[in-house]
């Protein structure tokens, strides 16, 4: 008997990102038109649309998801990166490496900062891989790595920061 759900292989062909692949991830709905993407992040269309979580997505394959909800203070230096701040039992810190951060989509209603990660419509992030960034160049945003990082207290997160992103330190 045939199961008509997808395979595993099938899946990976519909979600680049699953199998490592590194191509341009388009439009990516299910056919509604709820959804977009570019190559760095997916996001919701509708302007009060939100999501519950955001996924960030690695080059071999892994995800982890932060509500939210838990989502605290994050700052952007386009020089340095994103930073965003997710506290619960622990305190999680995800230092997200780019450029263009903060540059609108072609589409010009959505970017990753403003219109996407301040209005909750983000539903994923993903590292690139070289070839990525280079077939996106200047007219788009890039993800060249995203670092995840827990902390049981201030001291350790200060600590971190002074050697990975010290500019974030006030």
């Amino acid at each position: 008997m045939r199961d008509d759900r997808p395979s595993f292989q099938e899946r990976l062909q519909k979600n680049p990102h699953l199998a490592g692949h590194t191509g341009f991830i388009g439009k990516d709905d299910g056919g509604d038109g709820s959804e977009g993407a570019c190559a760095a992040f997916g996001y919701l269309r509708g302007i009060r649309d939100q999501s519950a979580p955001i996924e960030f997505r690695f080059l071999n394959g892994n995800s982890t998801w932060f509500s939210y909800g838990s989502l605290g203070a994050w700052w952007f230096n386009p020089s340095e990166g994103l930073l965003l701040k997710f506290s619960s039992d622990l305190v999680y810190l995800v230092l997200i490496r780019g450029s263009n951060l903060d540059k609108p989509l072609g589409e010009g209603n959505i970017d990753l900062l403003h219109a996407g990660l301040q209005r909750h419509r983000v539903l994923w992030i993903r590292e690139m891989s070289e070839s990525d960034r280079r077939t996106v160049g200047e007219t788009g945003p890039t993800i060249d790595s995203i670092h995840i990082v827990e902390f049981e207290s201030n001291a350790e997160l200060k600590e971190w920061l002074g050697k990975e992103a010290a500019s974030f330190l006030h």
